[in-house]
């Protein structure tokens, strides 16, 4: 709406903490050796309000911190959304295929000589004020911010990129821009999944990061844009996981190696050394160990939740199914509820089904895990036992990142515990689960004896 050479997005909960953060991005944009190709120059977001040791993981420190950093080292930062200075030219065209817009006096080169409330200026501004304005027009397509996605920010940016412009990440020691955070789970969830759909929608269109971005950005550009944009599907293995290998303990099936074999190696090679590295990456970055525990179960958490549910309605979606819409995130709270979140208590208090799958993984690994034990007692076929190690493993881990949720089925009284509704739904489709379970794998035992009498 006007012919600003730069181009300032904010979120509307967000504001500025330093004076001189416009002039840190004007340092880089006026730089004769990088002006040519940068689009924007982008600042982390970073929030206030956020609890000690931040309980639902809404620093997104990796996402918000550590990754632009690394891609920063490449052909620069993602667009965050919020906190970034853009030049206007980057909107049409690459740096050296320009794209004028439909309306001349809109070009980012256009100089504007009449009065700002001269009819012709406030025609023009009630024009491209309109909601209807990009009809049948190139915007949105392919010059100004791009459609198509609901995370319009990692769209952009990712489109801008592939195009041909550079970006910079820019962190200094003060913060730029201070934001507000969802503090109820349900919110933080419904954002992740709303992020989830968005993600998916960029991933699977013509313009995937794995095909598209990897032809235009090079393969180490596009694998880093792919590893957002792919990033709900660990709901995938984060569910089988809190899952599969309870119901084959409760049925006492072995599917890890035993612990004496060698491969019992390669397993706590993979676990340690991926959570090594990723406490390492948390901690260098300025978290804390409380935070990086937050952070890892927020993770399974959002797996088995946002992640989930988003992949299933993208998917519905995708089949031609109809949806909910799109809803945005309430960040205004009773005090109770504040309350609770500054004492590090989580908020569940409404029966949403995102918590279905949580209470469900919570019983399930509690069950599985307290069953394991009963049979050590017992002394049953201590050779198996042994094979079972891993999934009681498995099973413990799961309770220990649980403990939140049995707080808000046992003994929680106040207006944050998990509703009886979503207890009772949740206990009976373990239930279902556990039959299905114990069905499939007693048919395919009987399908193995019968194999083997036949061969023999």
């Amino acid at each position: 709406m006007t012919n600003a050479p730069i181009i300032l997005t904010l979120d509307c909960d967000m504001h500025s903490n330093d004076p001189q953060t416009a002039r840190r991005a004007l340092c880089y944009i006026l730089d004769p050796e990088v002006r040519p190709k940068l689009g924007y120059v982008q600042f982390p977001q970073l929030f206030r309000g956020i609890n000690k040791n931040d309980i639902y993981a809404c620093e997104h420190k990796r996402l918000f911190q550590i990754d632009p950093m690394g891609m920063n080292g490449l052909s620069g930062s993602n667009h965050l959304g919020t906190g970034c200075f853009f030049t206007r030219r980057a909107f049409f065209g690459g740096p050296s295929n320009f794209l004028p817009p439909e309306i001349p006096q809109l070009s980012p080169n256009n100089l504007v000589d009449k009065h700002i409330w001269s009819s012709e200026v406030m025609e023009l501004a009630y024009c491209v004020a309109a909601c209807n304005y990009e009809n049948n027009t190139n915007w949105g397509l392919k010059i100004g911010v791009r459609y198509g996605s609901l995370v319009e920010d990692y769209f952009t940016g990712y489109r801008l990129q592939c195009e041909g412009w550079k970006s910079i990440f820019c962190h200094p020691d003060r913060a730029a821009f201070y934001g507000d955070i969802p503090i109820n789970l349900v919110e933080v969830l419904n954002q992740n999944k709303r992020w989830a759909i968005g993600l998916l929608e960029v991933a699977f269109s013509k313009f995937s990061p794995i095909t598209f971005g990897t032809r235009a950005m090079g393969p180490l550009m596009g694998l880093a844009y792919a590893h957002s944009g792919f990033w709900p599907i660990w709901s995938v293995p984060i569910t089988s996981y809190a899952f599969l290998p309870q119901l084959t303990l409760l049925n006492g099936v072995t599917i890890f190696p035993k612990v004496s074999e060698p491969w019992f190696l390669l397993y706590v090679y993979l676990f340690l050394g991926a959570y090594i590295q990723d406490f390492l990456d948390f901690v260098l970055a300025g978290g804390t160990f409380y935070r990086w525990w937050n952070d890892q179960r927020m993770w399974i958490i959002r797996g088995l939740s946002s992640y989930l549910f988003g992949l299933i309605e993208f998917l519905l979606k995708y089949s031609g199914i109809s949806t909910h819409g799109f809803n945005l995130t309430s960040k205004v709270l009773d005090e109770d509820q504040r309350k609770r979140y500054e004492q590090g208590t989580m908020e569940f208090g409404v029966p949403s089904p995102l918590f279905v799958p949580l209470t469900m993984a919570a019983i399930v690994n509690l069950v599985a895990f307290a069953w394991g034990h009963i049979e050590v007692f017992r002394g049953n076929n201590n050779n198996n036992l042994e094979g079972l190690f891993v999934q009681m493993f498995i099973a413990g881990f799961g309770v220990v990142n649980c403990i939140p949720i049995y707080e808000a089925i046992i003994f929680r009284s106040d207006g944050g515990k998990i509703p009886r509704k979503t207890s009772v739904v949740a206990t009976f489709l373990v239930f279902l689960l556990y039959l299905a379970a114990h069905v499939t794998l007693r048919n395919s035992a009987a399908k193995s004896v019968f194999c083997q009498s036949t061969i023999l």
